[in-house]
């Protein structure tokens, strides 16, 4: 039905490299999960079962086989990989994300102190075996890492394996490329972008106002992360001007 209108922005089709939409499930039951299959699947690439909530979730294996049925690559939050970790238990993640059928993986040392070379042996021993997704910051809003860190840590992961990179936000957006009330921190964006491509970064961007901005200095296509299942459709009117905040991004 959007053909109807002259000057949308082309979006890539799924499976895409770019203009991606990660979806946070904190906890959906399945009930919840078949409706947002049901309306949003087509808007959605991939789907995170946030911090431990897998190990709590009830029917989480019909869920999984629900969103990747549909179309969605799924993982688990990097928190439930950190849990493991801290605990010398990485033989058991890695079971564990077998006995959920799971190709995609997390890593990540947003909550625990982890040497970023031993991250990254990590993210090669997994490579092997997954799709690994990696994020790159703290949880800790007093933890600031400098542009060159950032790019650094950015650059090694990629190497060492990782799809695509994630810049941590947190599901309130408010650490990272973000400050404590959710404003970008716009230089520090501007200087990673000038080092790595910024479609190897999945941005997490909860607030309307972070994807209002990456969206009018990325474009459409821009890989954001960490939207609520309610904000899906809401953010594609987003991407494609058909909202106020970026109306007349392509007229």
């Amino acid at each position: 039905m959007i053909e109807i209108l002259k000057n949308i922005p082309k979006r890539a089709k799924k499976p895409r490299e770019e203009g991606l939409t990660m979806v946070m499930d904190k906890g959906l039951s399945l009930n919840e999960a078949e409706n947002m299959v049901a309306l949003k699947s087509e808007l959605t690439d991939i789907v995170k079962l946030g911090f431990g909530t897998s190990l709590l979730t009830r029917y989480i294996d019909k869920k999984i086989e629900l969103y990747k049925k549909a179309g969605m690559m799924v993982y688990t939050g990097g928190t439930l990989f950190e849990a493991f970790i801290i605990r010398n238990q990485f033989d058991d993640f890695c079971k564990l994300m077998d006995k959920f059928k799971l190709e995609m993986v997390e890593v990540s040392d947003g909550s625990i102190s982890l040497q970023h070379d031993t991250k990254c042996e990590y993210i090669h021993k997994l490579s092997k075996n997954f799709r690994v997704i990696s994020e790159i910051g703290s949880k800790d809003e007093s933890v600031q890492l400098k542009s060159s860190e950032w790019i650094n840590y950015m650059n090694k992961e990629l190497n060492a394996g990782s799809w695509k990179v994630i810049a941590e936000a947190r599901e309130g957006g408010n650490v990272g490329m973000f400050d404590a009330d959710g404003n970008i921190r716009d230089n520090l964006i501007n200087q990673i972008t000038k080092k790595i491509l910024s479609t190897k970064i999945l941005w997490e961007a909860p607030q309307k106002k972070q994807q209002v901005w990456f969206i009018n200095n990325f474009g459409a296509n821009v890989n954001l992360g960490n939207i609520s299942p309610n904000d899906i459709i809401s953010l594609e009117c987003l991407r494609l001007g058909l909202r106020g905040d970026t109306f007349e991004n392509y007229l």
